[in-house]
């Protein structure tokens, strides 16, 4: 296998796998000495329908020879279609989308709307999360990449993960994610120069660690936030269209956010976003001359890959699937905790799972490097179960496309069983 560093790619986030990628089908990827690997992160998280699912295949080849790209004046039936049935899918007040091309994108979109319709400046956002590399949705990123390149945009504010198995506030196994929530907010509101705009979150953050909001968060996220006069964004990038077990994750909450943000898994792998507000909120933006004109704004290729993603994933019932088959895994995980001890936590929703390994359940000491030799042992033995950032190397996301079937999903917990045992992951 040729050493991964000597390619002339640029490495933009840190070392490339040993691994030369030739294909991908289904579920599985495979390499150029023709192994076939479980791919249980879904590409880079977004393959919900798995890999060269047909239906998508003939939507990509039609329109690559009919009607592929536009000048981003002009709209095309794909991009209305696509809008209609993404906005059939959502509460009523969420009727106005913005397409788009990838999940940094949105949120940049998102944040200009927010900033236009206030008048403020100011953002709030976890201090475990991560929105993108692009300029604001950098200065809202914390979970990796902040430093070497200088200062991001001024007003970003942080708010507290609420991480139960983490949080200061965890006293004695009880959380107390109110008492947190009140100590972030009281601090935001003395940093604040009085300019806040909107709230931009994940309604489980995922290269956070798979950290998922606990039930009534939400509601008192979105209180908070109009009582200030800001508006709730929510970056459903990984946890939108099915993945957790809903459409999209914060119908669970029955907190409808006034800005949501789609990209990953909307497109199914390939690169579409949408930016989605009120008609009340795009018309303010208009009247003040809202600009944000993209080469691929309402491109038809994508558009029409949309419209096919949400039909498959209404019609097949994903968001069900998703639900039956993340309780079968995570039954699987808990499974291995007990047998491991080294497996601290077990979090997570649906098919978008968090597995943190510890080198001691008591203390909670992170174990990045078994972290990163299990990792590369179930690439040895045929699973993609992560590929780990040293910053995060010790927690698992587990993500596989909503067309796993059972077997696969058995035939990777039986790989990562066994790579936990080589790794002496004891």
């Amino acid at each position: 296998m040729p050493d991964p560093s000597s390619t002339k790619v640029f490495r933009y986030g840190g070392d490339f796998a040993e691994q030369r990628i030739t294909r991908a089908q289904g579920c599985y990827i495979h390499d150029s000495e023709g192994r076939a690997i479980l791919d249980f992160t879904s590409g880079q998280m977004s393959a919900i329908l798995g890999h060269g699912h047909p239906e998508i295949v003939e939507v990509v080849r039609d329109m690559a020879a009919n009607l592929d790209h536009l000048h981003s004046g002009f709209l095309s039936d794909p991009v209305i279609e696509f809008v209609d049935a993404l906005t059939a899918m959502l509460p009523t007040g969420l009727n106005r989308v913005l397409p788009l091309s990838t999940g940094g994108e949105s949120n940049e979109a998102a944040l200009r709307i927010a900033k236009t319709y206030t008048g403020g400046f100011e953002i709030v956002a976890f201090d475990r999360s991560w929105h993108g590399v692009t300029g604001g949705a950098a200065a809202t990123t914390y979970s990796g990449g902040r430093r070497g390149h200088g200062p991001t945009l001024p007003g970003v504010l942080t708010l507290p993960t609420p991480h139960g198995y983490r949080s200061p506030f965890n006293r004695d196994g009880e959380y107390d994610w109110r008492a947190e929530f009140e100590f972030g907010w009281q601090m935001i509101d003395r940093q604040s120069t009085g300019q806040l705009a909107a709230v931009l979150v994940e309604p489980i953050l995922s290269s956070g660690g798979i950290i998922e909001l606990p039930d009534g968060y939400l509601a008192a996220l979105r209180d908070k936030a109009h009582e200030r006069g800001m508006l709730l964004i929510l970056d459903e990038a990984q946890t939108g269209m099915g993945r957790t077990g809903d459409n999209f994750a914060f119908q669970r909450d029955g907190v409808t956010p006034d800005i949501l943000n789609l990209s990953k898994t909307l497109g199914a792998g390939l690169p579409l976003s949408a930016t989605i507000t009120s008609a009340e909120i795009e018309q303010d933006c208009y009247d003040k001359g809202y600009l944000f004109y993209t080469t691929h704004a309402a491109d038809p290729l994508p558009a029409a890959v949309g419209s096919k993603v949400i039909e498959i994933v209404t019609r097949d019932h994903l968001a069900d699937r998703a639900r039956e088959l993340g309780d079968y895994l995570k039954r699987r995980l808990l499974d291995l905790q007990q047998q491991y001890p080294v497996i601290g936590d077990v979090r997570g929703r649906g098919l978008l799972l968090g597995v943190e390994l510890v080198k001691d359940r008591q203390t909670k000491t992170p174990a990045p490097e078994i972290g990163m030799a299990v990792s590369r042992r179930c690439l040895e033995l045929g699973a993609c179960l992560n590929i780990s950032r040293p910053a995060t190397a010790g927690i698992f996301r587990i993500a596989p496309p909503l067309t796993v079937s059972r077997d696969e999903i058995d035939r990777a917990m039986d790989i990562f069983d066994t790579a936990l045992g080589d790794c002496g992951a004891v």
